[in-house]
């Protein structure tokens, strides 16, 4: 099991260690972070409610060194030096960033546990650190804790959104996310030139295993951002499973005038978007922020064809919150995916890549719309 952020909030100093700032201010590129879990122990109550429960008291993370040269030719000879066909005075302590990273990751996912995925996630808006750290903890237990799910590394995106619910913060967020859209950016061109870097030797093979995106509400934002800035010629099919929650974004991304998520069942195998037409987050947004622009993610998507089966609609207005009771969740209906056991049932569905008319309490409507009741 690994789990990274990848975060372009400010680096301050706590305790002589780097750490992630809750400050609202965006860097241009993302720094990366292990998390440790070794250790950890569920908070109770009285503990959640200390006023030192922040930072790494709610979590243990190590911010990486940044790498000493760029490219992924020192990975590929640690690597080959480990399998005893090559020679290197490197170690995998000289390895930094998405090098340490990446190198980590294929370690874990090239061994023969079945259940061995890697998920990225992209949180909305309206979150601090201290709160994305509690996110990690929560995404853990649904997806590398659940046997049922095929998830055993989770990469958090960790963008510098407000600590507001407040509509006004919207905008900075929105202008944040765009920022971050940009460092996913490289972060994509990363991972498709270590794949390159390291697979151009045919003595390494690839780990075949599977790599997954999740994006909830604005986060969806800075996935539009990355996708815009995505020259098509330069796209790999590299991601399995797009899962599109609660999405606060435009419903015409699909159409091809905006040349962003058109650009998705290039880089994906399957697209899956989960709507709420009671959402009332996404109601506010559309009329506060969004005015004649309805969100993808309470109406659904206009501009896709019937021939586009790579992607799937899941309408989850009639789901229960039974998960979780408080009036946040119970009136937002904006987080089904933490507070209804049947949305999270249908995503460990689509993340095992079960044939979408054979989802348990789907009916169906169309070719690509299901109701899931």
């Amino acid at each position: 099991m690994a789990v990274f952020i990848l975060s372009n909030r400010k680096i301050l100093f706590e305790d002589s260690k780097e750490s992630f700032s809750n400050e609202e201010v965006s860097v241009p590129n993302f720094r990366i972070a292990k998390c440790n879990f070794e250790g950890w122990k569920e908070p109770t109550k009285e503990e959640s409610k200390k006023k030192n429960y922040k930072g790494r008291n709610i979590l243990d993370y190590k911010i990486l060194s940044e790498p000493e040269k760029s490219g992924y030719q020192e990975v590929l000879e640690v690597l080959k030096k480990e399998k005893k066909i090559g020679d290197s005075k490197l170690t995998s302590a000289n390895l930094g960033g998405t090098q340490r990273m990446f190198y980590d990751l294929y370690k874990e996912m090239s061994g023969t546990k079945e259940r061995n995925d890697v998920l990225i996630f992209i949180h909305g808006y309206a979150y601090t650190f201290d709160q994305e750290l509690q996110a990690i903890i929560e995404l853990k237990k649904l997806y590398i804790d659940n046997v049922k799910s095929p998830v055993n590394h989770i990469l958090f995106i960790s963008w510098p959104a407000s600590s507001s619910m407040f509509p006004l913060t919207y905008f900075d967020d929105k202008a944040s996310s765009i920022n971050s859209g940009n460092a996913l950016l490289r972060l994509f061109y990363f991972y498709t030139q270590f794949l390159r870097d390291i697979f151009a030797d045919k003595q390494l093979t690839p780990c075949l295993q599977r790599v997954h995106i999740m994006a909830h509400s604005l986060g969806n934002r800075l996935l539009q951002s990355m996708l815009y800035s995505l020259k098509t010629d330069n796209i790999l099919r590299v991601i399995d499973q797009v899962v599109l929650l609660s999405a606060d974004v435009s419903f015409k991304v699909f159409e091809k005038s905006e040349e962003s998520f058109v650009k998705l069942p290039l880089l994906a195998n399957r697209i899956s978007i989960y709507i709420n037409r009671k959402d009332a987050v996404l109601g506010l947004s559309q009329f506060t922020k969004n005015i004649l622009a309805p969100r993808l993610g309470k109406m659904g998507p206009t501009g896709i064809s019937e021939g586009e089966k790579v992607i799937s609609v899941i309408d989850c207005t009639e789901v229960k919150n039974d998960l979780k009771p408080t009036f946040k969740f119970q009136v937002g209906n904006h987080w089904n995916y933490l507070s209804s056991s049947d949305v999270q049932a249908d995503i460990l569905s689509v993340l095992n890549d079960t044939d979408q008319n054979l989802i348990a309490k789907r009916s169906k409507v169309s070719d690509q719309m299901y109701l899931l009741t």
